[in-house]
């Protein structure tokens, strides 16, 4: 891509219930505080939309990509002339029992630009511990089967969510094969996982790709079943967070500027894709 000027953006978090209507509020909400910022685009997480009591109320709700749904999210990026990430919407799948979790791009005209369904789904029993998980995503979601990347105004965008973030051969992938330079994770991670993993994996991601990494986040108590850790980051792509909530359990947004020249320099001293031994391991590690 051409040479571009830094770009601020803002990512997000919230606490996602199961009320359509109210969810949109507050997203509408942090819109308007990114705009104030001025910020170009925002980033919101996973479930974005809704999040249930169980995964089949997904179901239930599950839309078109082309539906009203998005359709009021396309009228929110026209009006505030950002560009949307939307980390997690329950789109309409291949059958009756399974819906697609999709991360859709809209661009600044209310277009879409992008969408990719998440590829690697959550199925966890952790039963030890103060917060045991029983989740397993596949019961009512299909999993995706498609790499996506997609130029935006901040820079060339690699698309996943949440579960994603474990696979690190994906994000090789977006790099070294669709040129992304700016990694996108938005999750709904669980407390324990988070606690233990959420930052350090996203530092090495960015750090391996030398990438930013926006990495929206859900918080706090969703319903009586379920809870996220929150800790919303944008990471630099020397693994440096340069973007954090003050209040790692609130909901708002953090602020931060894409430098695609500072990226370049770190690209220019440490040319890893060069340095990669295809001759050994093949162009699909």
């Amino acid at each position: 891509m051409a040479a571009m000027a830094p770009v601020k953006v803002a990512v997000g978090q919230m606490t996602s219930i199961g009320d359509a209507e109210k969810n949109f509020s507050v997203c509408a909400d942090l819109v308007e505080q990114a705009r104030t910022e001025g910020c170009a685009m925002i980033f919101l997480p996973e479930c974005y939309n809704y999040i249930g009591v169980n995964l089949f109320d997904g179901l239930n709700i599950a839309e078109p990509i082309d539906g009203p749904i998005m359709a009021r999210y396309r009228a929110l990026a026209q009006k505030s002339g950002l560009w949307l990430s939307l980390g997690g919407f329950q789109e309409v799948g291949p059958d009756p029992t399974h819906r697609y979790n999709s991360h859709v791009i809209i661009d600044s005209d209310g277009l879409v630009v992008a969408v990719y369904r998440k590829i690697h789904l959550f199925d966890l029993d952790l039963p030890d511990g103060p917060e045991p998980i029983k989740l397993k995503e596949s019961d009512a979601t299909a999993p995706g089967a498609e790499v996506v990347a997609c130029d935006s105004i901040a820079g060339r965008l690699g698309l996943t969510v949440c579960y994603d973030l474990r696979f690190p051969e994906l994000y090789q992938k977006l790099r070294f094969e669709k040129d992304a330079q700016v990694m996108l994770v938005p999750s709904a991670f669980t407390r324990p996982t988070g606690e233990a993993h959420w930052e350090v994996l996203l530092r090495a991601r960015a750090i391996e790709t030398q990438c930013y990494v926006i990495a929206a986040a859900q918080c706090g108590q969703h319903n009586e079943k379920r809870c996220s850790y929150g800790h919303a980051l944008i990471v630099d792509p020397w693994g440096k967070v340069i973007a954090r909530l003050e209040d790692p359990g609130a909901t708002g947004i953090a602020v931060a500027v894409i430098d695609l020249d500072a990226l370049n320099k770190i690209r220019t001293k440490m040319p890893l894709d060069t340095h990669r031994r295809y001759d050994v391991y093949g162009p699909d590690v």
